[in-house]
């Protein structure tokens, strides 16, 4: 058993009443958080629930309009090998899997 420890070393239990006998009547200025006013919160976004998620999805700019055509999304089974090849070229492999089809559309039409 170590003997190096303090004797009565943990808190005494939390007394509300005491805390708030001990506040201050009036709240304290804080130059570093000065008081607000209606102008300040005009262009505050509001989010109920989901807290920082929700704010940060709401702040967050979609894409815009598409200068290309747009690919058309769809789900493709492909061999593992296949895949592995690919994937092991690192990011962006699914464009070169495009790539290649594209390629092989041009020889065959």
């Amino acid at each position: 058993m170590p003997t190096n420890m303090k004797p009565n070393a943990t808190l005494p239990p939390f007394d509300p009443e005491a805390a708030l006998a001990a506040a201050p009547a009036r709240p304290v200025p804080d130059e570093d958080n000065p008081p607000t006013s209606a102008v300040d919160w005009d262009h505050a976004i509001v989010t109920h629930g989901g807290g920082v998620t929700a704010t940060l999805a709401a702040l967050r700019r979609g894409r815009g309009p598409q200068k290309a055509a747009r690919k058309v999304p769809t789900a493709l089974r492909l061999s593992p090998e296949v895949v592995a090849f690919f994937k092991a070229g690192g990011r962006g492999w699914q464009t070169r899997v495009d790539e290649v089809l594209k390629q092989y559309v041009e020889q065959h039409s």
